[in-house]
């Protein structure tokens, strides 16, 4: 297994007014496009970043485009973070994903944890880079100072090229009836990677599993769920999910667009039937080209809006209502739905070839599969959405 880096100081210096910042992120993207294209297929073979790209994005600051100024980095705000993500996945998802997982994993520990972590965290102001694991599939038993930790947690993205991991815990306590979710923050060291990521898309992220028994985490690196954010502005107060919800969708629309301008640009060269007639020119390539390209374009406008008016809406110190984070989790999921259907119908126009490993066309349509299984985008975000719109009492924003 490719071991993590050492620490490395980080170079970037980010911009602090908006237009500089965003054009700043949005040229690290095009610094790194060719190096993106030239390891995609290894990225697929090994199954994770290959330590050249990892390299690139290190140095570019992609991964602190969420951390907050106060430590050094960009801390951008979600439109411009969705404008970051879609450009990277109209080059590679599983690229994409990586930044996206990455940037909050770290960000995370950097706007919560309580200062006594921070040096070790960043020493000496050294940018680590962080994965992490949302689902709360481990347990805390609460000890004089911390807690201890055993569990198994699937999905760390990018865990392969990681100094720290953090994930969630299950805390009972004897004097309080309520399960308490607390975030633990453990060293990749110390913890047992599963080789096991070996998924139908977004093959290149390197989402295994890892795990700890009887471990114990100080309390100086940890938080609880109910606790605000120590540093950093209202961007680490949009809760759940509305911290990760733009992420999602910014990589859908991504993604989407890069089948659209792949099957776009074959078309016109490429002959289907016995008779030798050219895909572009057949009336309904022509049709779901146009209403596909629409679709795509209302549901970027839906994106800037929704998370647009949340932004500018949000209140210092306060969190989104709940009935807004449930409809920024829904226009995710439709985000990625939308998506999905475009690189389906991409696929099915790319004809034989597209069966291919190779073919860039049904690699859209299997990352977006996989990314669409995300339990953030899954349908009971529209329940959820639902249940705000008829007013029910028991109606949450994630669960």
């Amino acid at each position: 297994m490719e071991q993590p880096p050492s620490f490395r100081s980080s170079n970037v210096t980010f911009p602090t007014e908006r237009e500089a910042k965003r054009r700043f992120l949005l040229s690290a993207v095009d610094q790194i496009r060719d190096v993106v294209k030239d390891t995609a297929d290894e990225a697929e073979k090994s199954r994770t970043l290959p330590g050249v790209l990892f390299d690139a994005m290190y140095e570019t600051g992609l991964f602190w485009m969420k951390l907050p100024e106060v430590l050094g980095g960009a801390e951008a705000d979600p439109l411009i973070q969705v404008e970051v993500i879609e450009s990277l996945a109209r080059l590679d998802a599983s690229a994409a994903w990586n930044v996206m997982i990455g940037s909050q994993s770290i960000a995370l520990p950097a706007a919560w944890l309580p200062d006594a972590a921070l040096d070790e965290v960043f020493v000496e102001g050294d940018f680590p880079v962080a994965a992490g694991s949302l689902m709360p599939s481990g347990i805390g038993v609460p000890e004089p100072g911390g807690f201890r930790v055993t569990g198994r947690w699937s999905f760390a993205s990018g865990i392969r090229h990681c100094r720290w991991v953090n994930a969630t815990v299950r805390v009972t306590r004897p004097e309080q009836p309520d399960v308490e979710l607390h975030r633990v923050v453990i060293p990749t060291a110390d913890v047992t990677v599963h080789d096991n990521w070996d998924s139908i898309g977004l093959k290149g992220t390197g989402s295994c599993d890892f795990s700890v028994s009887d471990y114990f985490v100080p309390n100086a690196f940890s938080w609880s769920f109910q606790d605000k954010p120590r540093r950093g502005g209202r961007l680490h107060l949009l809760g759940l999910p509305g911290y990760v919800a733009y992420e999602h969708a910014a990589l859908a629309l991504g993604v989407a667009r890069n089948s659209l301008d792949l099957v776009t640009g074959r078309a016109g060269g490429k002959e289907r039937g016995f008779e030798g007639s050219l895909v572009g020119h057949r009336s309904s390539f022509q049709r779901d080209l146009g209403k596909f390209d629409i679709q795509l374009t209302a549901m970027r406008s839906m994106v800037f809006e929704v998370f647009g008016e949340v932004w500018d809406g949000l209140q210092p110190r306060q969190q989104p209502a709940p009935n807004q984070q449930a409809q920024m989790r829904s226009v995710a999921t439709l985000a990625t739905e939308v998506a999905l259907e475009i690189a389906g119908n991409a696929f099915r126009y790319a004809g034989g070839e597209g069966v291919y490993q190779h073919d860039p066309i049904q690699k859209c349509w299997r990352d977006l599969a996989t990314a669409g299984q995300h339990f953030l985008v899954s349908d009971t975000a529209y329940e959820n959405h639902g249940k705000f719109l008829l007013g029910h009492e028991d109606a949450k924003a994630f669960g």
